[in-house]
């Protein structure tokens, strides 16, 4: 096996096209076999589902290389059930758990020579996808569906360093009350891109969303779950049912309680009390852990005093032994590291 003549250590996190991709067609009520394929293109109708109402859900995931030499991913069970759940939430057919894993393991064998080497700070990030493909003009779900993966190779998210960010309250809501933020739907993601532009316009590096009921209580930011450090060190997870079930952060709180002690507490998170903890983190497939130094509420800034120059302590034990699990220098006493055999 011979990598692609690529300066790995160089790349940005954006999309390059890689060999083969893996097609499977929903129609007359069954999935298809589906295969691996070599074109990228899609063709559909002007009518199309996805098109007309957005009846879309994905997923993200990487495959790497671990010190030993091996390509993995990471819970990829995770994921399949994920995507069940947000298909189900929009009428769409669940795509099997099984299928699922076998669809990753087809695509990452085929695009095995795309796996950055160990050491490179780079991996090969997986984008599984399914939407409404038939022409539908009224409302109401399609009735074919085409579930897709592909693959692209990504940088490291942080290039010289994991730096804390400045994140600000978003005046816009990330999610409807009894809506869809709890699913992978790509209408989530449209709905935050005037607020992310507008955050990158003001000079700010992230939105972080209040729930949509009150307005007074911490959700997530448009891209990643929220994990807080209080003064006690414990790991505090704000809690809400339109919070997106994030891979990362249930293995960053199992992390937490099995490999470092750390208490785990789970529970609403109030703005008004944002400022007592000491640490806070962004997390995510990219990232693992984003360090938050400050955030911005409408001009008054609150600061984490453990982590507003660099990684506070407890993000980073966090950050080092996920990232130590997934690259195989630490013992994986779960069974999350999924091997694919090239």
């Amino acid at each position: 096996m011979a990598k692609k003549d690529l300066d790995w250590s160089g790349l940005g996190f954006g999309y390059i096209k890689t060999d083969k991709r893996y097609v499977s067609n929903f129609k007359d009520g069954k999935w298809d076999d589906g295969a691996v394929i070599d074109d990228d293109m899609i063709v559909m109708s002007e009518c199309a589902g996805v098109l007309q109402y957005a009846q879309t859900v994905f997923e993200g995931l990487k495959a790497y290389t671990t010190e030993d030499g091996r390509t993995v991913t990471f819970r990829p069970d995770l994921n399949a059930e994920r995507m069940m759940d947000s298909a189900a939430r929009l009428e769409m057919p669940q795509f099997p758990k099984e299928r699922f894993i076998d669809s990753i393991d087809k695509v990452v064998k085929a695009n095995a020579d795309w796996v950055p080497p160990y050491g490179s700070g780079a991996t090969l990030y997986i984008r599984p996808y399914m939407f409404g493909i038939n022409p539908v003009i009224g409302v109401k779900p399609a009735e074919e569906y085409q579930y897709r993966v592909f693959t692209t190779p990504v940088g490291p998210y942080f290039k010289g360093g994991a730096k804390p960010i400045t994140i600000k309250v978003s005046d816009f809501d990330r999610a409807a009350p009894h809506g869809t933020g709890h699913i992978k739907a790509g209408l989530n993601y449209a709905m935050s891109l005037h607020a992310i532009v507008t955050a990158h316009k003001e000079g700010f590096d992230e939105n972080v969303y209040l729930d949509p009921g009150t307005r007074t209580k911490i959700e997530e930011t448009g891209g990643a779950n929220i994990l807080l450090v209080d003064k006690e060190g414990d790991l505090v997870v704000p809690k809400s049912n339109s919070i997106l079930p994030s891979v990362t952060r249930r293995s960053l709180t199992k992390v937490a309680e099995e490999y470092l002690g750390l208490k785990v507490i789970e529970r609403e998170v109030t703005l008004a009390e944002l400022g007592d903890f000491v640490e806070c983190g962004l997390c995510g497939t990219a990232a693992v852990i984003s360090p938050v130094g400050k955030v911005n509420d409408h001009g008054k800034e609150i600061v984490f005093k453990n982590g507003c120059e660099e990684m506070g302590p407890v993000i980073k034990r966090l950050y080092d032994t996920l990232t130590g699990i997934q690259m195989g220098k630490i013992e994986d006493k779960f069974g999350w590291v999924h091997e694919i055999k090239l």
